[in-house]
């Protein structure tokens, strides 16, 4: 599935906000090694490499199209490296101290599997720290995956969308974590984004969950559901006077791994 960096900075301010809400709960002072799973295009990476310029600080991508964007952050930050690869794949080293992913497990397949052994593998006194959205159910989402299984597209479409086990909820994380040897602290917060422009919902949606269904369908195809599903979103978001109002959750959780000496 391919990635289109420009879509998805198209909303770049709303986009970053949940970053920085979620680094701020981050208290390292002095982390030697600084991971990003997930980095995408690497602006958001680059603020981790100003924040912490005595880390060695790596972002890692699986979508070769976010990390061409890339480079120049890398070339203006000598303690900041990009990596092609798989997070799922990914374990930490003996010296990282700061894991953050912001917007990503939410792609991978059994991530509560994997964010245990992430856990279970820091030292004492690292840090992790994640953000995935929890709109799964809202008309965004649910909508999508009513056109979906409908009688139209559900021979095209079946078994595309996962979005029943894409992502936990606050209290799933902070248990986890805790069960874990660690300090944690999990939240949720309900932006209500208030976008431009004409179809600015699907705009949205058709730079990060619409992926999926575009990556399975024929240009032509994929025109006709677009279409189909902006008109369905028109109806559950219509503008207003100041634009169109898209409430989005998004569910934190920050933990440190216990046993750390002062």
């Amino acid at each position: 599935m391919k990635w289109d960096p420009a879509k998805y900075g198209q909303f770049g301010d709303y986009r970053d906000r949940p970053f920085f809400d979620l680094t701020a709960r981050v208290h390292a002072d002095a982390p030697r090694h600084v991971v990003d799973l997930g980095c995408g295009p690497g602006n958001l990476t680059a603020t981790l490499a100003s924040r912490w310029p005595g880390a060695a600080v790596e972002g890692l991508d699986s979508s070769a199209e976010m990390l061409a964007q890339s480079g120049a952050f890398a070339t203006a930050a000598a303690n900041l490296t990009f990596t092609l690869a798989d997070i799922a794949a990914w374990t930490p080293t003996p010296d990282t101290d700061v894991v953050v992913t912001n917007a990503a497990l939410q792609w991978v397949p059994g991530h509560l599997q994997l964010l245990a052994r992430w856990l279970e593998a820091l030292r004492p006194g690292a840090w992790f720290a994640l953000q995935v959205p929890g709109n799964f159910n809202a008309p965004s989402h649910a909508l999508m995956r009513a056109l979906a299984d409908s009688d139209a597209w559900s021979g095209s479409l079946a078994g595309v969308l996962r979005h029943d086990d894409a992502a936990a909820e606050p209290a799933d994380y902070l248990e986890l974590m805790l069960d874990a040897g660690c300090d944690a602290d999990a939240w949720e917060t309900t932006y209500l984004q208030v976008l431009p422009g004409s179809d600015p919902v699907f705009e949205w949606v058709r730079g990060t969950g619409l992926r999926p269904v575009l990556a399975a369908l024929p240009a032509d195809e994929a025109r006709r559901f677009q279409a189909d599903y902006a008109r369905l979103l028109n109806q559950a978001y219509p503008p207003g006077s100041h634009g169109t109002v898209f409430p989005f959750r998004r569910i934190f959780a920050v933990a440190r791994k216990r046993g750390w000496h002062l």
